[in-house]
């Protein structure tokens, strides 16, 4: 569909915010789908126009990187077809009602971001610690959105989670120093050690504190050389409340940064300061590290994360629906958990696709869509259900072995399972009557229409087990996606 022909303006000033809004609008719907435009740009509230300046409100940070992302040049064209080339958008992000704005100022084209010099290098070297104030220009290069409150806690992550809290309440006054985090990829040690600065930046638990990789620890170590800075760099460190370290598995094999950093170590735990560090596999199975540093490593508390649960998993995409004020079917969800194990990052991920894709295509959020995004993502998505894993599922629910399902007992619970997984596989499968039968011990298709019939109208009347009915119906279902 062509866009409709609005003259281009040098001069918005007559132009009030209603009319460009609606002009602006009237562009965009020409060129994208319907879905699309109803999610992301119905929702979108202008607030004023001021020359060539339109200010707009979204209802979250996601909201805004997702327009940024995606409709940056479509919204480039349409700014600059309604304002003029001087068009400037200003987004005001407002999560809750209540909330102050965040205001974010968009100016097309983009203006080239400047690269900053070394860290050691912008820092002051010391700092007094009567001086409540904040260091000039000091950067804590902590993620915002990084905090306790959206980290969701779950059996994999209970005692890393309890220990990150303890430590934020008290930074170096626990015998958790250093507190050491470690797990696989994606799993949330970096919003984890994160959440500890902000909690204690935020409650004034600590005045002084930095984040930084292992890597960029090393690069800005290097840089202090070269430029004879080792001085400001050793002192700028030493001088924080709480230093954290990602990815410390990465100073192997590099022995100038290790020994830079061990004498770091030992002068902020003297000191009482706090010290957390993250790496990838425990302590003992590091290589390449100095044994005086392994050994420091192990003089706190050392805690991992694990992939996380069903339940876990589950909890962490509502979540991110809430904050994001996304609109997910539970089914789909429930899909997405059941079928992403790994880790919180490829869950995330798999979420932001189905997002993207229904709105790209236009497509109904329901299962389908799940299963056609997570099969490029995801390698070991579930072939369709099979009786099989239907006996399965039944026989771990009454905690019987699945062989007596095949077999020709006439144990009251074990026809009552066996009832059941031949009802549950009528249902939910495209097995004949006389396949599921061969499937359970060679019965013929009437037991199996006899069992079907026993599970209904017992469900009729009898609503407890009606009930489990469905929580073993629901189980099979979400296990098999």
């Amino acid at each position: 569909m062509n866009a409709p022909e609005i003259p281009q303006r040098t001069d918005s000033t007559a132009l009030s915010v209603e009319q460009a809004w609606i002009e602006f609008l009237t562009i965009i719907k020409s060129e994208i789908n319907a879905q699309s435009f109803k999610t992301w740009f119905e929702p979108i509230k202008p607030v004023k126009l001021e020359a060539s300046e339109l200010t707009i409100r979204v209802k979250s940070h996601f909201f805004y990187d997702w327009l940024e992302a995606h409709y940056n040049m479509r919204i480039t064209n349409a700014l600059e077809k309604v304002l003029g080339k001087s068009a400037r958008l200003v987004y005001n992000v407002v999560p809750e009602e209540d909330s102050a704005p965040t205001k974010i100022i968009t100016q097309y084209p983009l203006p080239v971001e400047k690269q900053e010099p070394p860290a050691t290098l912008m820092h002051p070297a010391a700092h007094n610690d009567e001086d409540n104030t904040p260091l000039p220009y000091q950067k804590t290069f902590l993620n915002q959105r990084f905090t306790f409150e959206n980290y969701i806690k779950g059996e994999s992550n209970q005692l890393a989670r309890a220990a990150a809290l303890a430590v934020a309440n008290n930074p170096g006054g626990t015998s958790f120093n250093p507190l050491v985090l470690y797990g696989g990829t994606g799993l949330g040690k970096t919003h984890l050690i994160q959440a500890i600065g902000n909690y204690a930046l935020t409650n004034n638990k600590a005045k002084r504190v930095i984040y930084v990789s292992s890597e960029k620890f090393t690069i800005e170590f290097i840089d202090s050389i070269k430029f004879d800075k080792t001085n400001d760099f050793h002192n700028f460190y030493r001088n924080m409340d709480i230093l954290i370290v990602d990815d410390i598995q990465f100073f192997s094999g590099k022995e100038k940064t290790q020994d830079s950093f061990f004498h770091t170590f030992n002068t902020l735990h003297q000191q009482g300061k706090q010290i957390i560090l993250s790496l990838d596999r425990p302590v003992k199975e590091l290589q390449g590290l100095d044994d005086r540093l392994l050994s420091r490593f192990q003089w706190g508390l050392t805690a991992d994360i694990q992939p996380p649960d069903l339940e876990t998993r589950t909890a962490i995409l509502r979540k991110k629906c809430e904050d994001e004020d996304t609109n997910i079917p539970d089914d789909v969800i429930d899909y997405i958990a059941a079928n992403v194990t790994s880790n919180v990052r490829e869950l995330e991920g798999c979420y932001t696709s189905i997002l993207f894709k229904a709105s790209l295509e236009g497509k109904e959020m329901n299962i389908e869509l799940a299963r056609e995004v997570l099969r490029t993502v995801v390698s070991d998505v579930r072939s369709p259900l099979s009786v099989e894993e239907i006996q399965k599922q039944v026989a771990d629910y009454f905690d019987i072995p699945v062989d007596m399902l095949r077999a020709k007992t006439r144990k009251q619970e074990i026809v009552n399972a066996r009832q059941i997984a031949m009802y549950v596989a009528k249902e939910l499968t495209n097995c004949s009557l006389k396949t599921i039968g061969l499937h359970f011990g060679g019965r013929d298709h009437s037991t199996v229409i006899h069992a079907y019939q026993t599970v209904e109208d017992q469900m009729k009347t009898d609503t407890k087990y009606r009930t489990e009915i469905e929580q073993i119906r629901k189980k099979i279902e979400i296990a098999s996606r």
